[in-house]
């Protein structure tokens, strides 16, 4: 029976990949991704065999990777952050009924975290995470959890925030969360994380509204407790409160 890994290399740089992560690329002879995130570890595993295709080819990927993995290979399929946090585990899990393949979902860092931790602490509390991609959900869903979230007084993470296609969404996103939400609401983003090119932003829900970003770009939405510090070394931090009884910090 083949062994098919199904990857999460977290934000980006080799070295905030897990240990198990690691283990398991090493243990592939074939290790199959989108071509951005094959690039990303291909000059630190030169010998391996790869494949790669482009976006909206996941599921020819997917079952590239089980037909091999079905011939006896040991196979991983990378995904950017966690595997199964808008990766490839559930594609994956749902075509290996059809192939004699053993499945090993390796957990990663995700952007919500190595996000925050960029920014400071803006996830202390209770938060959710939406995609504002509308190839797979449809718009007035993504509308409606906005709406939701916003009125739950969440803090909220949006990955796919814009792309040359979708230039609006991010605009569209920030006038509906500012129906429940104060246009002073502390905000952020980080661009790049872990990558070269990385740069990171806290501004105002309204600045936001305005900021044009890009596909590779997480967005953190604060909640009413939410405040922007100034650190030690001068630099602006995210940080939601606690909560907690002594003080209520």
């Amino acid at each position: 029976m083949g062994k098919l890994f199904v990857i999460g290399i977290g934000p980006g740089a080799y070295e905030q990949l897990t240990f198990r992560a690691r283990e398991a690329m090493e243990a592939c002879d074939l290790l199959c991704g989108y071509k951005v995130y094959i690039d990303i570890v291909k000059e630190y595993l030169p010998d391996k065999e790869y494949f790669s295709t482009p976006m909206r080819k996941e599921l020819e990927r997917c079952r590239y990777a089980c037909e091999r993995a079905a011939e006896g290979r040991t196979v991983g399929m990378l995904c950017s952050g966690d595997a199964g946090i808008y990766g490839m585990a559930g594609v994956i899990l749902k075509l290996a009924g059809e192939y004699d393949v053993k499945v090993d979902i390796v957990p990663g860092i995700t952007a919500a975290v190595s996000g925050a931790a960029k920014l400071g602490a803006p996830l202390m509390n209770d938060f959710c995470v939406i995609s504002l991609s509308d190839l797979m959900t449809p718009w007035g869903v993504i509308e409606k959890r906005l709406r939701e979230a916003a009125a739950g007084d969440f803090s909220i993470v949006l990955y796919n925030p814009m792309s040359v296609n979708r230039p609006e969404h991010l605009k569209k996103a920030c006038e509906i969360l500012l129906e429940e939400k104060a246009p002073e609401t502390v905000c952020g983003y980080v661009r790049n994380i872990g990558r070269e090119g990385e740069e990171s932003r806290v501004l105002t829900l309204s600045e936001l509204k305005d900021t044009a970003l890009d596909m590779f770009t997480t967005v953190f939405i604060g909640a009413s407790n939410t405040e922007r510090l100034c650190s030690p070394q001068e630099e602006t931090k995210m940080v939601t409160g606690r909560g907690y009884s002594e003080g209520r910090l």
